[in-house]
């Protein structure tokens, strides 16, 4: 047994713990500020000894890491309930929210110098083991044996020869995918492109009783479990911090795009970089949020909100319970967050140095291998919107969100639904309606890329599908073709042909 799950060997960090409750006031309030007082003091001396026990070179970097956590620790300790009042929330005002198809697309000799001004961001932190894949997720296969990052390396090549010009490639990873993405992206060496990466920080899980990280060193490779990256939220600090923001500052570039690596969608839209660069009002937008109309699919998805006069992401976990149905109605809640974000980044270089990024935290209960509960403190990138200046929301296509999180969405764009075109997949003339089909590959046998791959002789044709349910052990022969309004409910083992 490792000392970190000893309960003899954790006396020592408790004890402060039990002693700070023998001495807290009576009074209920006072008690739990006593103990937050606490809880934050023995936190800060874990902390100090987490960095000793490293080498001195690699002591200011954790340190700097560290600090971004105790401040995400004393936030979380100081919430209060849910961080939204229900009826603080406002109709969201005119214009707030501008529907896509009234952007102005530019003109060609225009383009060159808008792209420019951008920087393209892919949030790489991801591993792909919920699909039974080792190594970062981006590197599974998901069309013609291209994988998430091919498939953006080439969007953004193809970008770069068509308008001659220099759009930089931004990777965001984390300390579980940054080895393996340095080793893949040599190959992408004689291309025209320049691809940079940088990581989030690495923030210890803390023990859900006792309020304190869980590792006993500060080197996190000697106990990975101990560890995690602290959300996609952390791309403003991290990529502040790691120098690129300045360069592409010094260098003119104006605007990024923010977008997961696994949305195959999130391609770079020049309609809205031109709404961005060439705004029809005197002030630019700081800060887009790209939004689509919400489906019974979404209800679960993050929604914008006008919120004490300014736009702001509002996810289900801040919605006090009373008020879950509401926020999940299509007719109250339109549209839903695509995490498709542009951003200046004049304005990411003012919040960051200002202080002023105040997240909501997500708290993210975890249990290690071995039972231990933990907790993990998080937030999400489009939760900074309310920190700029000029938000607006763009009502997009729903091409633009097309999210590969289980099979059942791989088996979409595998199949003749789609077609590819320099990295961007283009749904087909002949499918009649712009959705996609409704598909739900039960986990018991389809939750895995190798399971889900051997269970098909060929991918079927989807053109004519509607809803597709398989739940039972079920797999596909050559050459099936799922046609109109299927709602099929497949649960016992057969083989469709």
């Amino acid at each position: 047994m490792t000392e970190r799950h000893n309960p003899k060997a954790n006396n020592h960090r408790l004890e402060p713990a039990i002693r700070s409750h023998q001495r807290t006031p009576s009074g209920s309030r006072d008690f739990k500020e006593a103990t937050k007082r606490d809880a934050l003091a023995r936190l800060e001396v874990e902390l100090e000894r987490l960095v000793g026990t490293l080498p001195e070179s690699k002591r200011p970097h954790v340190e700097k890491e560290l600090k971004g956590f105790k401040n995400l620790f004393s936030r979380f300790l100081a919430e209060q309930g849910p961080s939204v009042s229900w009826d603080k929330i406002q109709k969201l005002p005119e214009g707030a929210v501008i529907d896509y198809s009234t952007l102005t697309t530019p003109t060609t000799d225009n383009i060159h110098h808008m792209l420019d001004k951008l920087v393209v961001v892919k949030l790489n932190g991801g591993l792909g083991t919920s699909m039974g894949c080792k190594g970062p997720k981006s590197v599974i296969q998901v069309r013609n044996d291209l994988t998430f990052l091919d498939l953006t390396v080439q969007q953004i090549e193809h970008l770069n020869k068509t308008y001659k010009c220099n759009v930089p490639l931004v990777l965001m990873n984390s300390f579980n995918t940054d080895e393996d993405t340095q080793k893949v992206i040599r190959k992408y060496k004689g291309l025209k492109l320049d691809i940079h990466t940088f990581n989030q920080s690495c923030h210890p899980r803390i023990n859900r009783e006792s309020l304190l990280p869980v590792t006993k060193s500060g080197d996190v490779h000697s106990d990975i479990e101990a560890w995690y990256p602290p959300g996609h939220g952390d791309f403003y600090e991290s990529f502040h911090n790691s120098g690129l923001l300045d360069k592409f500052i010094n260098e003119g570039r104006t605007y990024c795009f923010i977008s997961n690596i696994d949305n195959l969608g999130a391609t770079v839209d020049l309609n809205i970089l031109n709404l961005l660069l060439n705004p029809s009002q005197s002030t630019s937008s700081e800060f887009v949020m790209e939004v689509t109309d919400k489906t019974r699919a979404d209800v679960k998805g993050g929604t914008l909100i006008q919120y004490e006069d300014k736009l702001r992401l509002l996810e289900i976990a801040q919605v006090p319970k009373e008020h879950v149905d509401d926020f999940k109605s299509v007719s109250q809640f339109k549209f839903f967050n695509t995490n498709n974000l542009w951003a200046k980044l004049g304005a990411i270089k003012r919040v960051v140095n200002q202080g002023s990024l105040n997240m909501e935290i997500i708290v993210n209960n975890k249990s290690l291998a071995d039972g231990l509960n933990v907790i993990q403190l998080e937030t999400a990138v489009g939760a900074a919107m309310k920190c700029f200046d000029g938000g607006i929301g763009v009502n997009v296509p729903r091409s633009r969100f097309l999210p590969v999180k289980k099979t059942s969405d791989l088996l979409l764009v595998m199949s003749n639904l789609y077609s590819l075109s320099h990295g961007s997949l283009v749904m087909s003339p002949q499918r009649m309606f712009p959705s996609t089909p409704l598909v739900k590959l039960g986990d018991n046998h389809f939750a895995k890329v190798k399971e889900f791959l051997n269970r098909f002789a060929t991918i079927p044709d989807l053109i004519e599908l509607d809803h597709l349910t398989v739940s039972g052990d079920v797999t596909f022969g050559r050459g099936v073709s799922l046609k109109t309004g299927l709602i099929s409910r497949l649960e016992r083992c057969s083989r469709i042909k």
